[in-house]
């Protein structure tokens, strides 16, 4: 198995645990939006954290979409430049999302965890998408 067919799984894999801890925060984050909070605290604020947390998330999940538009239409399945970025991108944000969830975290780190691990690997992957798409660029 050469090098760049082995990244391929890797990738997968590791976009697929980030997409399920993304999708486990949606699920449980009230606790997350709790600890983003003082201790006292009105339902305004409750509300404004919340909605701060759905949007960050939905984001990003919008970045996986793009990311998964790459990667399943082969564009960048065999880039292995693309394939060590996402993989280290997206294994780190597992590993900090999981503190996030675990040790909940203040919402304001999800926001650096949102730009390196997610909107870094997509805003890539787009320059991708115009490099073969746009320039009629060879994919690899």
């Amino acid at each position: 198995m050469s090098a760049i067919s082995s990244l391929v799984p890797a990738r997968f894999l590791t976009l697929i645990a980030h997409l399920v801890i993304v999708i486990t925060i949606f699920w449980s984050r009230e606790n997350n939006v709790l600890a983003c909070l003082p201790l006292q605290y009105s339902q305004q604020d409750y509300n404004n954290k919340d909605t701060e947390l759905i949007v960050a998330l939905s984001v990003t999940l919008g970045m996986f979409a793009i990311e998964l538009a790459g990667f399943f239409s082969g564009i960048s399945m065999f880039n292995s430049s693309q394939s060590l970025l996402s993989i280290g991108a997206h294994s780190s944000a597992s590993v900090a999302l999981l503190f996030f969830l675990f040790e909940q975290w203040n919402c304001s780190i999800y926001w650096w965890i949102f730009a390196f691990c997610s909107a870094l690997p997509a805003l890539i992957e787009i320059v991708l998408f115009i490099a073969v798409l746009g320039m009629k660029k060879k994919p690899l």
